[in-house]
C-alpha cells in the first residue's frame, strides 16, 4: 500500500485502508453495498431517505453495526423538504453511526447534536463561503462537490475547488465528482484532496439493488450523455439523457418557475417537486418502464460491465498504484 494514501486525511480519520467513500446515492445505496465497501477497505454511506420510516433506518444501522467490517455513514437532507430530518438525526446520533454527510441545507443542528453523540459530520459544499461557514460550525470535513459530480453537482471544476477550499479551510477536503478510475483518483489526490466520494461507478455493481436496465444504462451511456435537470427536485441534478428525458425536457416550465420564486408558496412547491421527482426516480430504478429517469454522473464513462463492488474498488486501487 502506498504510504501517502494510508496517511491521507480520510484514512486517518476513519481508520480505513484506501480513501474512498462509496457515495450515498438515492435508491441505489443499500446495506449490501456498505458491507462490501468495508470488506474492500473503504467506507460507504446510505441516504436516510432510502428508508420510508425512521424505524427502518434504525434497523439497518443496527444490522450494519454487526455486519460491516469498518466504518459507515448516513446522508441527511437537512432542508425543509425532508420532513423526517429531525427524527433521522436523532436516530443517527442515538445509534452512533460513524459519520453523517449533510446535503442541501444548513448543517448547524446536525453538527450540534452529532458532536454531543461523538458522531463525525462531513458537509457537502460547492464554494469557499459555505465551506468556511460549516468549518466554523464545527464540521469534521467538507465534501467538495464539483461540476462533474452525479446527482446535485456544483458549479466549479475540481482543479479550482480543491485548492480553493484547502486555502480557505483547515479541515480535510473530500472531493466528490469526476472520478471513475484509479488514474483520476490519483490526479484528484494530487490536487490536495484528503479523500474521494465516488458514486456512479458503483451503480453497476452486483450489490446495488436497482434494475438490470439501470445498471446496463451505466454501461451503454457515457459522459456525453449526462445532462442537468431541474425537474426532479427543483435543484439542478444530473441524469442520463434517455429518450424519455429528451422528450420531457430538463427545465421547469414558466408556471413552475413562478411557484419556485413565490415567497409564500416556494417551500411547499419545492417539497412537492422533490417528492414527485423522487417517485419518478423510484419507478425507473426498480422496474422496466419507458419513463426512464436514471440519476448518474459523467464517471459512468468508465463502467464497462456489472461487477462485484469489491472488484471495482480493487481495480481503482491497482490503477491508482500504477498511475504517475
Amino acid at each position: 500500500m502506498n504510504q501517502d494514501v494510508k496517511e491521507s486525511g480520510l484514512c486517518k480519520m476513519l481508520g480505513i485502508d484506501f480513501p474512498i467513500i462509496v457515495a450515498p446515492m438515492f435508491l441505489v445505496s443499500n446495506k449490501e453495498m456498505i458491507i462490501a465497501a468495508t470488506e474492500a477497505g473503504v467506507t460507504g454511506a446510505i441516504p436516510a431517505l432510502n428508508y420510508r420510516t425512521v424505524d427502518e433506518l434504525r434497523k439497518v444501522i443496527r444490522e450494519l453495526k454487526v455486519e460491516a467490517k469498518g466504518p459507515f455513514g448516513i446522508n441527511l437532507i437537512v432542508n425543509k423538504s425532508n420532513f423526517l430530518y429531525k427524527e433521522q438525526l436523532i436516530a443517527c446520533c442515538e445509534e452512533k453511526v460513524d459519520y453523517i454527510i449533510t446535503s442541501l441545507g444548513s448543517p448547524e443542528e446536525t453538527i450540534k447534536q452529532a458532536r454531543q453523540a461523538g458522531v463525525k459530520v462531513f458537509c457537502d459544499v460547492v464554494d469557499a463561503r459555505f465551506a468556511k461557514k460549516v468549518e466554523d460550525l464545527g464540521a469534521d470535513a467538507i465534501i467538495a462537490v464539483n461540476k462533474e459530480a452525479g446527482g446535485h453537482a456544483g458549479p466549479m471544476s475540481f482543479k479550482e475547488l480543491i485548492p480553493l477550499l484547502n486555502e480557505t479551510c483547515s479541515i480535510p477536503v473530500i472531493s466528490a465528482g469526476g472520478v471513475g478510475n484509479g488514474s483520476e483518483a490519483k490526479e484528484m489526490m494530487n490536487y490536495g484532496a484528503a479523500g474521494l466520494s465516488m458514486g456512479s461507478v458503483f451503480i453497476a455493481s452486483n450489490e446495488a439493488g436497482v434494475s438490470d436496465e439501470y445498471k446496463q444504462a451505466c454501461i451503454d451511456y457515457g459522459k456525453d450523455d449526462i445532462v442537468m435537470t431541474t425537474k426532479l427536485s427543483g435543484t439542478p441534478c444530473t441524469v442520463i439523457k434517455t429518450p424519455y428525458v429528451e422528450k420531457v425536457g430538463t427545465k421547469q416550465n414558466r408556471f413552475e418557475r413562478l411557484l419556485n420564486k413565490n415567497k409564500r408558496l416556494k417551500k411547499w412547491f419545492k417539497a412537492f417537486t422533490f417528492m414527485k421527482g423522487m417517485k419518478r426516480l423510484k419507478n425507473a430504478a426498480f422496474s422496466s418502464t419507458y419513463k426512464t429517469v436514471w440519476c448518474a454522473g459523467p464517471s459512468i464513462e468508465h463502467v464497462h460491465e456489472i461487477r462485484p463492488l469489491k472488484d471495482i474498488v480493487n481495480s481503482i486501487r491497482e490503477e491508482y498504484e500504477q498511475a504517475k
